[in-house]
C-alpha cells in the first residue's frame, strides 16, 4: 500500500493520475495547504521540502520519496509500466518528464502566480510567462505532429506535463493554432484512469463563476509565500 499525501494541484494529480493508470493501492493523505500542513515537523520528515506531493511506500519498508517527477518515476519503476526498460526509449521519456519539470510547470506557475494571484498586475511579467508557457505548447505540439505520445507510447511524460498544461487557461495561455497539441489533451482527458486522478484528493470547487474564483484566488495569494 502507498500512502500519497497531496492536494488539488496540478504537481498533485501527476502523482494521483498514475498512480489511478497503474492500478497501484493507495490511501489519500489530503494535505491542507491553506493551513500550512505541509510545513509541520511531522511532514517535513517525508518531504524536506514542505511541498505535496509526496509517498510512503508501507510496502517497501515505509519508503519515502518526495518530487514529482521523482515519484512519477518509482511508480512507473515499481509496476513496470509508463517507463520503457530499453535505454533509449527511457531517455525519450525522462527528456519529456524534465521538460515539464524544468519548463512547463515553473512557468505556468509563476504565470498563475501573477495572471491571478498577485494584489497588482504587473503586466511585463504576466506576459513574460505566459509567452514562454505558449512557447514550450508550441514545442510540445511539434513533437505531438509526429507522435500520438511524447515518448511514441503513452508514459508518465505524458501524465506530467498534461496535468499542467490542461490549465492552459487558468494560466491565461490561448492554444489556439496548436492542433495536435489539442488532440493529445482531449486523449488524455478522456482517459478513466485520467478523470479519477483528477478528483484526489477531492473534486477542486467549480471556478466558473466570478464569486468562487475570488474565493480561489483569496486562498491562493495566502500561500504565495509557503
Amino acid at each position: 500500500m502507498i500512502d500519497l499525501y497531496t492536494a488539488a494541484t496540478p504537481n498533485g494529480w501527476k502523482a494521483s493520475v498514475t498512480l489511478e493508470e497503474l492500478g497501484l493501492p493507495y490511501k489519500t493523505m489530503p494535505i491542507n495547504l491553506g493551513a500550512k500542513q505541509q510545513k509541520e515537523a511531522w511532514y517535513l520528515k517525508i518531504n524536506p521540502n514542505g511541498r505535496i506531493p509526496a509517498i510512503v511506500d508501507r510496502d517497501d519498508g515505509d519508503f519515502a520519496v518526495f518530487e514529482s517527477g521523482a515519484i512519477l518515476i518509482y511508480l512507473a519503476e515499481k509496476a513496470g509500466r509508463f517507463l520503457a526498460s530499453d535505454a533509449k526509449r527511457r531517455s525519450l521519456t525522462l527528456q519529456w518528464l524534465m521538460f515539464q519539470m524544468g519548463g512547463v510547470g515553473p512557468m505556468m506557475g509563476q504565470a498563475n502566480v501573477f495572471f491571478r494571484y498577485w494584489p497588482e498586475k504587473i503586466e511585463p511579467v504576466i506576459a513574460r510567462y505566459q509567452n514562454e508557457a505558449r512557447r514550450l505548447f508550441e514545442v510540445l505540439d511539434q513533437r505531438l505532429s509526429e507522435a500520438e505520445y511524447l515518448a511514441d507510447e503513452y508514459s508518465i511524460a505524458d501524465i506530467a506535463n498534461w496535468a499542467w498544461a490542461r490549465s492552459h487557461a487558468w494560466s491565461g495561455v490561448a492554444i489556439d493554432g496548436l492542433p495536435h497539441f489539442k488532440r493529445w489533451l482531449d486523449a488524455i482527458e478522456q482517459r478513466p484512469a485520467a478523470q479519477r486522478g483528477l478528483k484526489v484528493p477531492g473534486d477542486l470547487p467549480a471556478i466558473d463563476n466570478q464569486q468562487a474564483a475570488e474565493r480561489f484566488i483569496a486562498g491562493a495569494r495566502g500561500m504565495l509565500q509557503t
